[in-house]
């Protein structure tokens, strides 16, 4: 498959979330900035798992209609500040999803590229070296990275494998 369809986002979710959750200590633990509080993860984890939730209850007949549902909800459920900023990060990204049926990975970058723009714009000052980093760096190196050819796996690939060296730059 080299298309995010309806089912697939469901799935996608719903394994974000799960994973989230499993791995929320972890992302407490990375938490430094601007102090460390230790409850980064937990508060994402608690936004999206609740966001998550509300969203898988319904039907819809895009992906940008239930990503749209996912970012209202992660806003109504959000938790910290760490929340807020992955409720704007989703609520770019269904604007990027908004008409699609299907996404493949060129609409896929451009939907994520939308979720860097308003995450940064949702914060006052934008720090680097934080969750925005990751999210844009990411974003711009598996656009930058695209071939006619690549697939969506490739395309996730990319983003995941860029995800974690961002991450080890802002340690």
């Amino acid at each position: 498959m080299n298309n995010i369809d309806i089912s697939m986002l469901r799935l996608m979710v719903e394994s974000a979330a799960a994973n989230l959750k499993n791995n929320r200590k972890a992302v407490d633990d990375l938490n430094v900035f601007p102090v460390p509080d230790g409850d980064t993860g937990t508060n994402m984890s608690l936004t999206f798992s609740g966001a998550a939730e509300m969203t898988l209850l319904e039907e819809y007949d895009t992906a940008g209609k239930l990503l749209a549902k996912l970012a209202s909800a992660s806003l109504r459920n959000a938790r910290g500040n760490s929340g807020v900023i992955l409720s704007q990060f989703f609520a770019g990204t269904a604007k990027g999803f908004e008409g699609v049926d299907q996404a493949d990975p060129e609409a896929l970058g451009h939907a994520l590229q939308m979720g860097v723009q308003q995450a940064y714009t949702s914060v006052m000052t934008p720090t680097e070296g934080t969750i925005l980093t990751v999210f844009r760096e990411s974003a711009e190196y598996a656009k930058s990275h695209l071939a006619d050819d690549s697939t969506l796996q490739d395309f996730l690939a990319l983003t995941i494998e860029e995800a974690e060296r961002s991450l080890d730059r802002t340690k």
